[in-house]
């Protein structure tokens, strides 16, 4: 049997790259799957790739700084597939700027998409999972939210930071309705957020003396431990940090 069978999933962030990988991975795990993003024509084009497979997956415009967009969100997964069992909590941006650097309105926005939009989501979740008597909330953070680090950014390490802990008063504020709440701790994974990176020799030499395992992660390496933590194999597991950083915080 699928891990996730019969789950119905809502994935924001879901148009592309660890977003998407995480829907097609959630669907090829029986989930149906709602992925809301503001790339519309992507999202569209993702839907349609994963409905031509055969998966049950639904694209919705979602703007997750609104709670308008949140609130129809979770009203099209009601609609399509008749529940909502799992929120991934997967959209975020980075802005790559030192403290001095760093503008109010960068600081403003990252905070708003990164760590409201969390907040949006689970608000917004809450209520429908209550009705159908639990489910499993999953807030995508960062090894920057356990650590901070010399080259980082300051207002990304602040909102990671706020998502670990707001993670953590979801899961104890709710554990009693069945709804658990986990967050993920990515190290450098290969998606377009860190392209900068990627395509700069001497930046990734400096980060591979940081990475035990001596290489950046996987989308799918993500998506992996998503899927643990929406599925019930992990129904013992509420307010946790599951880390996949390939040795980064060890040190």
């Amino acid at each position: 049997m699928a891990r996730l069978e019969g789950k119905v999933a809502l994935i924001s962030g879901g148009a592309r790259g660890q977003g998407a990988v995480e829907a097609r991975m959630f669907a090829e795990e029986g989930a149906s799957v709602v992925i809301g993003d503001i790339l519309d024509d992507q999202g569209r084009q993702t839907e349609a790739e994963l409905q031509e497979l055969g998966y049950n997956v639904t694209y919705i415009h979602l703007d997750v700084t609104s709670e308008s967009d949140w609130d129809a969100a979770v009203q099209a997964a009601i609609s399509t597939y008749g529940k909502l069992d799992i929120l991934l909590n997967n959209a975020g941006i980075l802005i790559r700027k030192n403290i001095e650097e760093t503008t109010v309105e960068d600081w403003d926005r990252i905070f708003s998409i990164n760590a409201k939009g969390v907040f949006l989501g689970t608000k917004a979740a809450i209520p429908a999972m209550r009705e159908n008597g639990g489910g499993s909330i999953i807030n995508i953070s960062s090894t920057a939210g356990l650590v901070g680090s010399p080259n980082g950014s300051a207002s990304y390490t602040a909102t990671k930071g706020a998502v670990r802990l707001f993670t953590k008063s979801t899961a104890i504020q709710h554990a009693r309705e069945g709804i658990r709440c986990n967050s993920i701790h990515p190290g450098p994974i290969e998606t377009d957020m860190i392209a900068d990176t990627l395509n700069d020799p001497a930046n990734m030499a400096l980060r591979m003396q940081r990475l035990p395992l001596g290489r950046v992660g996987k989308p799918s390496e993500i998506a992996y431990g998503a899927i643990y933590l929406a599925s019930d194999e992990s129904s013992f597991v509420t307010g946790s940090e599951v880390v996949i950083d390939g040795g980064t915080t060890a040190a």
